[in-house]
């Protein structure tokens, strides 16, 4: 059920953002006066076509679900083609460089638009995320040493106000990629406004590929270990443990929230365990012994405790969550180019670069969260699709317009033979990182 789910996601996710992107060349082609000869969703052999139009353009239907095109009349395609007198001023190098170029831009544009479109939906509605209070953490971390602790509120990232736990994450991964260290900003309950600092080798870009948060320490704040259910039967029951007790430590081990009372006990399979807390404001003690369960080999007392961290929820006003949504979509665009210049540079593994299975099991993932997650992943893949596209890659819309702007400086098109190197030439590299791209999924996987 979970493949069907996966499967179902990737293709839900994926057709929409070949369509939107291929939409907007035959939008633009058809208003420069291009006669446009085909449309088609998929690569490869046609399933299913059909003709509409004044022009009976072909819509199609293609057996490879990776990718897209928009066939426009085009003589050099068939350099023999007689053209009906009424298609001689509709064939695409007839016409001038600047309505080719707005052609070719028009696809990753389509892409940036419908980022910034579900972008603002998803801000107006406003999702709840897990605030940037963090967890206690451990002395030999990078986040103890710059100052931090546990409970403390990150309000910015060197100057840049976050609010939930994405954002910080964003800004970090940000500085990182600057190299110029990162400044944060905290609240103290009780104690005030405090700023500290990691620096530039705490926030090395080898840390990209993880999760850079816990590189350095940082984890989301937990409520504290209050048991909210015991149940009958089970080993806390048979220890004693009740309703409301809150478990202060585990021989003699602090437990700083119930995320670390639960994983305490999964740890410890059939061992007693000293069990201390507070029961009514008064302390107690007891040993619990763990059950070992089969399915998991870990340890189980049957009980529940609340893991759920503090959540916001941001609903923003259409012009704010316009405005914000092209923001981010600009910074995860500069994101990603700084990411790809960092791989050309050795920087960053290129271990970073995903394929189809990647790109599918996290459509999969975020569709079983629920609708905002999933459109939140569309819209972030729909970024990444527009800027890769924008790469000066023959074969890719940026290497057509990087042979248009050629053609605007020097005010002659680029010769026919060195045009048709370049396509070969970028086709193999093409190849090249999508072999990188399904290996390293696979790695993944295994």
């Amino acid at each position: 059920m979970n493949l069907l789910l996966t499967v179902l996601a990737f293709v839900a996710a994926l057709g929409p953002l070949i369509l939107f992107h291929e939409l907007g060349h035959y939008t633009v082609a058809r208003l420069c006066g291009v006669k446009v000869l085909r449309f088609s969703i998929g690569m490869g052999k046609v399933v299913w076509s059909r003709r509409l139009g004044k022009d009976q353009t072909e819509w199609v239907l293609s057996a490879l679900p990776l990718g897209g095109y928009v066939k426009m009349l085009d003589r050099r395609e068939s350099p023999e083609l007689a053209l009906a007198p009424a298609d001689e001023g509709r064939e695409f190098t007839q016409k001038s460089v600047w309505q080719r170029i707005a052609i070719v831009a028009a696809g990753p544009l389509a892409n940036f638009l419908l980022a910034i479109v579900l972008l603002s939906v998803i801000f107006m509605v406003g999702v709840a995320e897990p605030a940037t209070r963090i967890r206690a953490m451990a002395e030999n971390t990078p986040a103890w040493q710059a100052g931090l602790r546990g409970g403390d509120q990150i309000v910015s990232v060197n100057g840049h106000p976050v609010r939930v736990w994405s954002e910080l994450r964003f800004q970090l991964v940000q500085a990182a990629l600057e190299k110029g260290g990162a400044r944060i900003e905290i609240e103290r309950p009780g104690s005030g406004h405090y700023s500290y600092a990691f620096d530039s080798s705490q926030l090395a870009t080898a840390d990209l590929e993880s999760d850079i948060s816990a590189k350095l320490g940082l984890a989301i704040a937990r409520p504290p270990a209050v048991l909210t259910k015991v149940l009958p039967d089970g080993a806390a029951a048979r220890a004693g443990l009740r309703e409301g007790d809150l478990i202060d430590s585990i021989d003699g081990v602090h437990m700083i929230d119930g995320l670390a009372f639960v994983e305490t006990i999964r740890a410890n399979p059939e061992r007693d365990l000293t069990v201390i807390g507070i029961r009514q404001g008064s302390p107690f003690a007891v040993t619990v012994r763990p059950e070992r369960d089969p399915k998991d080999n870990v340890g189980r007392i049957r009980t529940e405790v609340s893991l759920m961290p503090e959540m916001l929820t941001l609903p923003q006003g259409p012009f704010t969550a316009l405005g914000h949504a092209a923001g981010k979509t600009w910074d995860t665009s500069v994101l990603t180019v700084k990411t790809i210049g960092k791989m050309l540079t050795g920087e960053v593994s290129w271990r970073n670069v995903t394929g189809p299975i990647t790109i599918a099991d996290y459509a999969g993932q975020s569709a079983r969260i629920g609708l905002v997650p999933f459109l939140s992943f569309i819209a972030f893949v729909s970024i990444s699709l527009g800027v890769m596209n924008l790469l000066p890659i023959p074969v890719l819309d940026g290497g057509l317009l990087l042979y248009y702007s050629l053609e605007v400086l020097t005010g002659r098109p680029l010769p026919e033979r060195l045009i048709d190197l370049a396509q070969r030439a970028g086709l193999g590299l093409l190849v090249a990182l999508m072999v990188l791209a399904v290996f390293n999924d696979v790695v993944r996987l295994l």
